[in-house]
């Protein structure tokens, strides 16, 4: 089992808050801090009472052998809810199409339809102090039932994993996450790991790095790379746009674009 950016897509992260780019006027507002387009996820949740959307769209592709396999994802939807002052409830759904194309001639059967459904949740354990990071252990199960039959996968997916946050300096910081996946289309359990460092270039325009990848029990590891820009239209919408492609093999190039918003609980 190797880790996918496409799933990884509909849970991605802009680490820190200082790095969600927003010209607050109110300073009650929390930032915006999203959970794309990076493959590192945020320790910190949504605020209680709030709806966050974050959707986008994104583009795959590896040629081996003269044989090319592409992947499109036109909505990356994941819906977040702050249930508690301190945890968060995830719901996400891709629609993707993918297509095979053999020395230049596109294969008859295009595979498109919804991924599996994302179920999830995020606690924030620990606030940043000092040398120690901010932490959050975020959860999803894929239900495959949900998916059309073209990109059903075989097993049922879960992964969990621990995000770290660490405030380097008021335009920097640095996150990582530490974790584990199984199912889909393998039984066998891969651990994963991300490391991203996020620079504000203003107050509202922000770029990020990023290495991520996993170690599969019976395969070899994959290691990716990406990199972005971030930008706020307005305090709670922000846009998005990455580059990336593997360090090992599996992966030519990536694309992906993208908005979030979020909805704050009337008081």
């Amino acid at each position: 089992m190797t880790i996918k950016k496409y799933k990884l897509t509909s849970c991605l992260c802009l680490f820190c808050g200082i790095l969600s780019m927003q010209a607050q006027q109110d300073t009650s507002i929390p930032d915006l801090v999203t959970d794309r387009p990076d493959a590192t996820e945020a320790p910190t949740v949504v605020p209680r009472g709030s709806v966050q959307v974050e959707t986008g769209g994104f583009y795959t592709s590896f040629e081996d052998n003269n044989i090319q396999e592409e992947t499109f994802t036109y909505n990356t939807a994941l819906i977040r809810y702050g249930l508690l002052d301190n945890f968060e409830l995830r719901l996400g759904w891709n629609l993707e199409e993918s297509k095979t194309t053999v020395n230049g001639n596109t294969l008859n059967e295009i595979e498109t339809g919804f991924s599996p459904l994302l179920l999830g949740m995020k606690v924030a354990i620990a606030q940043e102090k000092g040398w120690l990071p901010e932490i959050g252990l975020i959860g999803h199960i894929f239900l495959p039932f949900s998916a059309n039959k073209e990109v059903r996968p075989e097993f049922t997916s879960t992964d969990f994993r621990f995000a770290f946050n660490h405030t380097l300096s008021k335009k920097s910081g640095l996150a990582y996450n530490l974790g584990a996946q199984w199912g889909d289309d393998s039984p066998e359990i891969a651990y994963i790991y991300t490391l991203a460092y996020g620079y504000s270039i203003t107050e509202k325009l922000g770029a990020y790095v990023e290495v991520y990848g996993d170690f599969p029990e019976d395969n070899k590891a994959n290691h990716f790379w990406d990199a972005g820009l971030t930008y706020a239209i307005a305090p709670l919408i922000q846009l998005d746009a990455t580059i990336g492609q593997s360090i090992t093999k599996g992966q030519d190039i990536l694309l992906s674009a993208g908005v979030s918003f979020r909805i704050d609980k009337r008081k």
